[in-house]
């Protein structure tokens, strides 16, 4: 049984989750808040390829600390992940620690958001943007 290890968002505990069950809406096994719903997920090599699969959308962010633009563009993220929760999976990729999934999206720029469907890019946009704009582009690509 294939599995993937996705942090906790709330508590920062390590579960594992069989890639088969996350449709179930796994919750964590020390502070039962969900996993995978309400926050974004932090995107790693381990868990990334696991996450974007399937017909939930998933909006990733490619981001890193040094950059202010995407610093600056974090809570808009998280606010917007709280709206859309049960609608979309949020995902956040720091594209300095996870250098080998931004090489293979050709992360050039960042921030930079994609939306991807059944594991397939769908839309992406490039640079921060304040929350009412992100939102409407969200709404067209979902």
């Amino acid at each position: 049984m294939e599995s993937l290890i996705s942090r906790c968002t709330h508590c920062k505990t390590n579960n594992r989750l069989p890639i088969e069950r996350l449709k179930e809406q796994p919750n964590c096994g020390k502070c039962a808040k969900p996993l995978l719903d309400g926050c974004p997920i932090e995107g790693t090599v381990q868990n990334f390829n696991a996450l974007i699969q399937g017909q939930t959308p998933t909006v990733v962010d490619f981001w890193a600390s040094w950059c202010n633009p995407c610093v600056g563009f974090a809570p808009v993220f998280e606010d917007t992940a709280k709206q859309y929760s049960g609608k979309a999976r949020f995902i956040k990729l720091d594209t300095e620690a996870q250098s080998q999934i931004a090489a293979q999206y050709q992360i050039r720029s960042i921030p930079t958001i994609m939306v991807f469907k059944g594991g397939k890019v769908v839309a992406t946009i490039n640079g921060a943007l304040p929350k009412s704009q992100f939102t409407q582009w969200l709404n067209q690509q979902l």
